[in-house]
């Protein structure tokens, strides 16, 4: 018979439906009124301030804690990202350290948790680039030869990741017209819901990295709203792919949910329609039994499960390397729009609206897509045995185009 699950000493961490239970132990970076930015763990309602603890020598890290960002952490390897989970589990245990120095979330401002270094963007749920396909090409064409046989990306801009929170303004650009392009405001404006994962270990140049090594070398996963700007990207985006309609802006959630905290949830992802070459086979699934969806001002939209996705992190991360391209520590892969079979699962209005065709209602209001002043929130979830983790949100409003 399974024990009990693990309890805190920090009160709103053993509550049914908090994000952040000792189980979890998400890593972000923080700072309070008058202090520096440094990192730290979420517990419940609190934030262990990892600098103060590593100055007390409660942990030890090389000062890293201390940094503004969490990549000279993550850059210590495996070993000490197991090392310090351990000691906080002690130390945030029933009957644990209860002097540990912690700060309130409501009081803290939260920081872009990494040093971005690349930004690459996936395309690995079926049934998203099936729907977007049949919208462009019509069922027939619908998915690329190649999409059931390698995971197709395209580098992003690094330069764009905000932190969940930031505005995004919406760009301007050129659009299709009736005689050719025309400078418009976007006025087909989307958001993708989608999972990033965070590159913990450094590759070498014109070295391959297998699947089962690509699955080391992640750290964690952050959610990751990738604004897209349709009618921009539908001009310009044959034959190299989309550019600065997806420049305007990345939102990523201020925490890092580690590998180690999913591992219970580690399950099969979408049945497979064509054999892998052996390069991309997994020896065990690299997927995760995650509820995740979307809410716009307010209103539940979207939600599904990440498991439909039909690549995982670790297989886009081995393909990223196939032609010896080397990773860094902080490199960040977005794992592509996450939407389910039905209209209601879609990860993105541009499906869920058919391309503008079917408006949905919000709040009383039709959107076909977002508005000035729009509030997109991205969740996500696992359920355990009394407890869940979760990743907190991932929010951003969209501010006026500068015309």
């Amino acid at each position: 018979m399974a024990g009990k699950p693990l309890r805190s000493w920090v009160p709103a961490a053993n509550a049914d439906d908090c994000d952040f239970p000792i189980q979890n132990l998400p890593y972000g970076v923080f700072s309070t009124q008058g202090g520096a930015p440094r990192c730290g763990v979420a517990i419940g309602d609190m934030i262990v301030d990892l600098a103060a603890c590593e100055a007390r020598g409660l942990i030890e890290a090389g000062g890293t804690f201390a940094q503004p960002q969490l990549n000279e952490f993550i850059a210590l390897g495996r070993g000490k990202w197991d090392e310090v989970r351990a000691r906080l589990t002690e130390l945030l245990a029933e009957g644990g350290d209860e002097s540990l120095p912690l700060v309130p979330m409501a009081g803290a401002r939260m920081h872009l948790p990494i040093r971005v270094t690349e930004f690459t963007d996936f395309y690995a749920s079926k049934n998203h680039a099936f729907n977007v396909g049949v919208l462009f090409r019509g069922p027939e064409n619908a998915l690329p030869p190649q999409w059931t046989h390698m995971p197709i990306g395209y580098n992003g801009r690094a330069s764009s990741v905000v932190v969940s929170g930031t505005p995004i303004r919406r760009p301007m650009g050129q659009v299709r017209g009736e005689d050719g392009p025309v400078w418009s405001r976007c006025r087909r404006l989307d958001l993708e819901l989608e999972l990033g994962a965070i590159v913990g270990v450094d590759s070498h140049m014109g070295e391959r990295v297998s699947v089962e090594e690509a699955e080391a070398m992640i750290f964690g996963y952050v959610l990751l709203n990738d604004w897209s700007a349709r009618d921009i990207q539908a001009w310009e985006y044959q034959p190299l792919g989309p550019f600065q309609s997806k420049a305007l802006g990345t939102t990523i959630g201020a925490w890092v949910v580690t590998q180690a905290a999913l591992e219970p949830f580690r399950c099969q992802g979408a049945e497979r329609v064509a054999p892998l070459l052996p390069y991309l086979r997994e020896e065990r699934p690299g997927f995760y039994d995650l509820i995740v969806g979307w809410i716009m001002n307010g209103q539940t939209m979207g939600r599904t499960n990440y498991n439909v996705m039909y690549y995982s992190s670790a297989q886009q991360l081995a393909h990223h390397t196939v032609s010896g391209c080397p990773m860094r520590v902080g490199d960040l892969i977005g794992s592509g729009t996450i939407s389910g079979p039905t209209i209601g699962e879609t990860g993105a209005l541009l499906e869920m609206t058919q391309g503008g065709k079917n408006p949905v209602e919000v709040n009383g209001e039709e959107r076909t897509f977002i508005e000035d002043g729009d509030e997109i929130g991205l969740y996500a979830y696992a359920r355990g045995d009394g407890y869940r983790i979760g990743f907190g949100p991932c929010t951003g409003r969209i501010l006026p185009a500068q015309e």
